[in-house]
């Protein structure tokens, strides 16, 4: 069930001007083609959206990083306006409660897929910019860009996460992890990958995307994510030390 608009604007304390706005922010294409509601989907807001966070994240680390090189900077900005770190801002305004969406996107789990996530939330951001202007926006954004750029510098995310996830485990196992298509979702327009990230038989993280690609690498992120919180699993542990002991037993 989809909670109210004004609901959504107490959570990201500010008042549309013009509602309206909101309203299709927050309205996804599968809503509108299973219903006869008026209005437009939030794709336009998206696209501007898209171009306005990336702005006022690199604006932000310009500032914050006087000394940083072009490299640098790009390397920080791509992992701030990424899909899955846009969905984890969308997931504390708790926008999934927020956007309308059709019946079979419900079904499914729309309101935790993160491309839907990522997209409404790159669509309020536009909404913010054309109600209240760029200063407005930037109130919007930065304190939650600032939050989530502590998080990706203190687990190291900023790196390409398939390369410091095999990094980690050739290191502590000597092994590459593989990946493997676990279950395809949806129609062959609409398909959803989700990527199992495993090392030996123990799946270490999952993704899920419209692209095997991005779905391997939130799997990456996945599994870097766990092991940061939980170190290695304990199964993978005794199997390499199992392994361990028959090599010595050969010698």
């Amino acid at each position: 069930m989809t909670k109210p608009i004004s609901e959504f604007e107490a959570v990201i304390r500010r008042y549309f001007y013009r509602p309206a706005l909101l309203v299709e922010a927050l309205t996804h294409s599968s809503y509108l083609n299973e219903t006869e509601a008026e209005g437009r989907d939030n794709e336009r807001l998206e696209f501007l959206g898209d171009a306005i966070v990336d702005f006022v994240a690199g604006e932000m680390l310009f500032n914050m990083y006087p000394d940083a090189d072009e490299g640098h900077l790009t390397q920080l900005r791509a992992a701030l306006v990424r899909a899955d770190s846009l969905a984890i801002m969308a997931e504390k305004l708790h926008i999934g409660e927020f956007v309308r969406l059709g019946h079979g996107e419900e079904v499914t789990g729309g309101r935790t897929r993160v491309n839907i996530l990522a997209d409404t939330f790159e669509a309020v951001a536009g909404a913010v910019y054309l109600d209240g202007g760029l200063e407005a926006v930037r109130q919007f954004l930065e304190p939650q860009l600032q939050e989530l750029l502590v998080y990706i510098l203190a687990n190291d995310l900023h790196r390409d996460a398939r390369s410091v996830l095999q990094e980690r485990a050739q290191g502590t196992f000597k092994v590459t992890p593989l990946y493997r298509v676990a279950e395809e979702i949806g129609k062959e327009h609409e398909r959803e990958y989700v990527i199992e990230v495993v090392v030996g038989e123990t799946v270490l993280g999952v993704g899920r995307a419209s692209n095997k690609r991005v779905a391997s690498q939130l799997a990456a992120r996945d599994a870097l994510e766990r092991l940061n919180r939980d170190g290695w699993p304990e199964a993978l542990r005794l199997a390499a030390s199992d392994e361990s002991a028959a090599d010595a037993t050969l010698d």
